[in-house]
């Protein structure tokens, strides 16, 4: 304990009163952080363009297969369609269908007006 009282007579206890004190600042430091800055702001900017282009890419790509898909199936539904038409315009399929569902039949000889009768 003696030799411990001993080394601390060196040493002198006084408040300090750094209120006063002001940090200057280190102008290399922001020189530095500075060029760091300068150096890898095109490097971000590059790879965010390369990116940003790369998902434009990709989306035309998903746009253009979303179409391809949706133009195959208007060709099949454009195909049915042809089909059930012409089906349709049977004239066999459409005077069964006035007969069987409409009720019509051919006129007879005295529900035919000519046109000179009319006259």
């Amino acid at each position: 304990m003696k030799a411990a009282r001993a080394n601390a007579h060196y040493s002198i206890h006084r408040p300090v009163a750094n209120e006063y004190l002001v940090r200057e600042r280190d102008r290399r430091r922001l020189r530095d952080l500075a060029k760091v800055v300068l150096v890898l702001a095109p490097v971000a900017l590059a790879l965010t363009g390369f990116t940003w282009i790369h998902l434009q890419v990709l989306d035309a790509g998903y746009q253009i297969d979303r179409l391809e898909r949706s133009l195959h199936e208007l060709k099949r539904q454009e195909s049915r369609l042809r089909l059930e038409a012409a089906y349709l315009s049977n004239p066999s399929l459409i005077e069964r269908r006035a007969v069987d569902e409409l009720g019509m039949r051919a006129p007879t000889v005295d529900q035919v007006l000519f046109a000179e009768e009319v006259r």
